[in-house]
């Protein structure tokens, strides 16, 4: 079982001596921290555990103006060894690392009063009763303490007993989800290349692997692996790790970067999370405050915005929130992270990350705060559920669905199927999930937009498919559409007709003034019924409003009184008919027809003899080759033996 062991303290209280005094090793690495004799950046190193695995240990740096080097090593620390010192006891960045520990969610902790060698026992018992002080009423409250000197080795016996019983009895659960690796240091190594390090939060890694790196979206391949300055073949979730990767410049991955599997894909702009605000946060944290935040191995500046009502929150106060970043992040549900000043002087809170890929609320928006807190402590079919009707779009592919639930693909298809208020749809050759409350929107919204087209346009017909999917509640794809509109016609609740759609119980009826001018457009037509007016000279001659005119013509088209032959220009449906009966008799007779002879056949125009037979065509009645047209469909029985 892999484990990670931390150090937090105050500068100078002794945790680069612990480490060297636990595994031999100098985590000072840097010339200038030599020279000063305090760690400026992360220092690493590891430790034997009695059943042969190891741990691996970051020493981070103690001073306030390195703190944001400590916050990048203090992701997925399982232990923290915290030292205090006898001389000084507690001090205020014991007070901010504390908070910080606490509020990334370490749980297991060991407190060492160093410089033990320099005080009497009263002044070890006066330093323990500050810890105690310190810890009352939180998750480390029972944490031992062991007084302890790297000059004398006083505690060091008890110290290496207490990490090995607590990692080993610590039931560390196996996280899921793919690989991820926040990256804490790059550099070059002569013969090598480019080497990243980190630790892994999530699944595992292999030589030859194709991984990613967000944000920025680049591509590598795994050259070679190590794990305690060992060459490894696969390295995996808790373990410190150091990448080398193929293709790769120096210059295109930093701290703050994620390599990652290539099934994670997305980053946040905007993240909703709960908050933790720190008791020694004297003034709180305020509604659009401007914030520092870190998370993983990350900096960002940010807007943090309350949600629900609240304007303000005191120390010790928690409350939702949204993140607005000025940087994006690669970052997923139930990741830490802390929040510092503007000005990067002092730690304000913490909290954890609840949706990843939030939309922007509005103010006082229904129900807000309960969304949130079932997608902060629901079970799985809850938070797919959540999720998905959090989204714009009425349905989501797979891979939003299992990077939000930081597990696998394969793990998180399998049981889809199974959650009762999901409900799958098959969209080209991806499968889309929708919750049963967006069918259920989906289809209220479609048959409302439907009765209201109704009662505006009571002669029309029915509804475009393209202007009821404009008008619906979410934005679905449109061969998606569709086969939600078949299903509705299959459960009888819609009727539709080519791309017009209709409620079952709406029945066009020409009354009163529509009626009068059914009968004024049918003697119109049939004045001069081989050459009749196009549609601008009926609208003229008649006196009627173009749309009023439609919804008539279409209900007449409707109910066979009269074909459109082009896009402005109507037929009477008996002429139509009698059109027919010239072009089948000539046809009997001839095999083929041009344009000129049907045009001399009917002592009609060109304009209208081309419209017919353009729609003879369109019909699948006759066929164009050339400059003639032939039958294409057989001649119906009744007309074979026309003289």
């Amino acid at each position: 079982m892999p484990y990670i062991i931390g150090t937090a303290g105050h500068i100078d209280h002794g945790k680069t001596s612990l480490i060297k005094a636990l595994t031999g090793e100098d985590t000072d690495r840097l010339k200038e921290e030599k020279e000063r004799g305090i760690s400026i950046d992360l220092g690493f190193a590891h430790f034997d555990l009695p059943d042969g695995s190891q741990a691996g240990i970051v020493d981070v740096p103690g001073h306030e103006r390195f703190i944001r080097n400590m916050l990048a090593g203090a992701h997925g620390i399982d232990l923290v060894l915290f030292t205090v010192a006898a001389d000084d006891g507690v001090m205020p960045q014991t007070e901010e690392h504390f908070d910080i520990v606490h509020l990334l969610g370490v749980r297991l902790a060991i407190f060492l009063i160093t410089k033990a060698d320099l005080v009497p026992a009263s002044r070890l018992r006066e330093v323990e009763e500050e810890i105690r002080i310190l810890t009352v009423g939180t998750a480390l409250e029972e944490a031992p303490i062991i007084p302890f000197s790297a000059v004398t080795g006083q505690g060091l016996p008890e110290l290496r007993a207490r990490i090995s019983q607590m990692l080993q009895n610590c039931n560390k659960p196996h996280p899921s989800g793919y690989f991820r690796l926040p990256v804490d240091r790059a550099f070059v190594l002569q013969g090598h290349g480019v080497v990243i390090t980190g630790t892994a939060l999530s699944g595992d890694v292999r030589i030859g692997d194709h991984i990613r790196c967000l944000p920025g979206d680049q591509t590598f391949r795994v050259r070679s692996l190590q794990v305690h300055n060992r060459s490894v073949e696969a390295a995996g979730w808790g373990q410190r790790i150091a990448l080398n990767l193929s293709g790769l410049e120096k210059a295109s991955i930093t701290r703050g970067h994620v390599i990652c599997h290539e099934k994670l894909t997305l980053v946040s702009d905007r993240f909703d999370a709960f908050l933790e605000v720190r008791p020694a946060a004297a003034k709180g944290i305020k509604n659009h405050q401007r914030l520092r935040i870190h998370v993983g191995t990350a900096e960002r500046l940010v807007k943090l915005i309350l949600l629900g009502s609240k304007e303000h929150v005191e120390p010790k106060g928690s409350a939702y929130c949204q993140i607005v970043l000025a940087e994006p992040v690669m970052a997923l549900r139930g990741d830490r992270f802390i929040v510092r000043d503007e000005t990067a002087q002092r730690t304000l809170g913490g909290g954890i990350v609840i949706h990843p890929w939030a939309r922007k609320h509005k103010r006082g928006e229904p129900e807000l705060e309960a969304r949130l807190h079932a997608l902060h402590t629901g079970d799985v079919p809850t938070l797919v559920e959540g999720f998905i009707n959090e989204s714009d779009d009425f349905a989501l592919p797979i891979g939003p669905v299992h990077q939000f639930l930081n597990r696998r693909e394969e793990e998180v298809r399998d049981q889809m199927d199974r959650i009762k208020t999901i409900r799958s749809l098959s969209a080209a050759a991806e499968k889309l999930y929708t919750t049963e409350k967006k069918w259920q929107g989906l289809k209220d919204s479609s048959l409302k937009a439907l009765k209201d087209f109704h009662l505006l346009h009571p002669l029309a017909p029915g509804m475009d498919m393209e202007e009821l999917r404009a008008k619906v509640l979410y934005a679905v794809p449109s061969r998606l559409f569709r086969d939600f509109l078949e299903i509705l016609a299959g459960d009888k609740l819609v009727v539709r007709e080519g791309n017009l759609l209709r409620l079952p119980q709406h029945r066009v009826h020409l009354k009163g003034e529509e009626k009068g001018l059914m009968e004024k457009i049918k003697k119109h037509l049939g004045e001069n019924p081989l050459a009749p007016p196009d549609l601008k000279q009926i609208e003229k001659d008649l006196g009627a409003g173009r749309a009023k005119l439609n919804e008539v013509l279409r209900v007449m088209e409707r109910d066979g009184a009269i074909i459109r032959v082009a896009s402005d220009l109507y037929f009477l449906s008996d002429c139509v008919d009698k059109v027919k009966g010239v072009l089948y008799k000539h046809l009997a007779n001839n095999t083929e027809i041009t344009a000129a002879t049907f045009r001399d056949l009917l002592g009609s125009s060109r304009k209208y003899t081309i419209a017919l037979l353009e729609h003879f065509d369109r019909e699948g009645l006759t066929v164009r080759i050339g400059d003639v047209r032939r039958l294409k469909s057989p001649m119906p029985a009744g007309r074979q033996r026309v003289p």
